[in-house]
């Protein structure tokens, strides 16, 4: 389990995966996202998106 992984699915496509991480700064997520996700064994790429709060 990572801190900050809410949901994860698996995907059709380009992409195997969609992990949504949530977090309260903008670093936080960066980190989680560069140390932890990306130096999962096996992981070739990342692609990320960040939501617009009030937009569903």
């Amino acid at each position: 389990m990572i801190e900050g992984v809410i949901e994860v699915h698996g995907t059709f496509g380009a992409y195997d995966i969609l992990a949504k991480v949530e977090s309260g700064q903008v670093e936080a997520l960066r980190e989680t996202i560069t140390w932890k996700i990306r130096k999962i064994p096996k992981i070739r790429s990342t692609l990320t998106l960040m939501g617009i709060d009030g937009q569903q």
